[in-house]
C-alpha cells in the first residue's frame, strides 16, 4: 500500500469530521490503524479542530433505537471543597531537585568508623584504577567519583571471596546483621 495523493486527501477529510483512525483504516484498506496515525502524525493533523462544528448525527439504524444522551457544551469547574486544609500535605512539603543537580547532604543511617574511612582512603590511593570494560568476577568494582566526569574510575583491586568488592570496601559496604539491629533500637 502506498499513500497516494488520493488516499492522503481521504485521511485528512475524515480526519478532520472526527472520524476513528480504525474507521479511516477500513474505508482506505490495505492499511491498519496504526498507519493512519502515523500517516496523521507525520502530516501534522494530530490536532483536530477544536472549534469545528460537530458533524450532524447520522439517522438511527433502527427505528427505536436509544440515542445517545446529549453532553453539555462545557464542564462546570471543579470547586474546592470548604473543609479542605489550606496547608499543603507533609509529603508535598520536600524539595524537588532538578535533574543533573548535586543532591543535599543527606544523614546517614549507616555510621562508619573513621579507621574503616581511614583504611578506604589508604587503599585508593594505591587502587588499579579499572574503568567499566576493564572489570571482571575478580575486580573490586567499587565505583569512586562522579559517573558524569571522565576521573570516574573502579577500585579494580583483588576481591574478597564471594563479594564484589575488596576487603577495604567490604568493611564499609557490609555490616554484621547484630549491629544493624542495634542500632535500629
Amino acid at each position: 500500500m502506498s499513500w497516494t495523493d488520493e488516499r492522503v486527501e481521504t485521511l485528512k477529510r475524515m480526519w478532520g469530521e472526527g472520524q476513528s483512525a480504525s474507521t479511516i483504516a477500513k474505508e482506505l484498506g490495505g492499511v491498519t490503524r496504526n498507519a493512519v496515525i502515523g500517516k496523521v502524525h507525520r502530516l501534522g493533523l494530530s490536532n483536530r479542530n477544536q472549534g469545528a462544528a460537530v458533524p450532524e448525527a447520522a439517522p438511527a439504524a433502527k427505528a427505536g433505537a436509544p440515542s445517545r444522551p446529549s453532553v453539555p457544551a462545557t464542564v462546570p469547574e471543579f470547586e474546592e471543597p470548604a473543609t479542605r486544609s489550606a496547608e499543603p500535605p507533609r509529603t508535598a512539603l520536600k524539595k524537588i531537585i532538578p535533574a543533573g543537580q548535586p543532591l543535599p547532604p543527606q544523614p546517614s543511617a549507616n555510621e562508619i568508623s573513621e579507621e574503616a574511612l581511614e583504611k578506604v582512603r589508604a587503599v585508593e590511593k594505591g587502587a588499579a584504577r579499572l574503568d567499566l570494560m576493564e572489570l571482571t568476577e575478580r575486580t573490586c568494582k567499587w565505583p569512586i567519583g562522579d559517573p558524569a566526569t571522565p576521573a570516574f574510575w573502579f577500585c579494580g583491586l583483588p576481591v574478597q571471596q564471594g563479594k564484589p568488592y575488596c576487603e577495604a570496601h567490604v568493611s564499609v559496604a557490609f555490616q554484621p546483621a547484630n549491629s544493624r539491629r542495634d542500632r535500629r533500637r
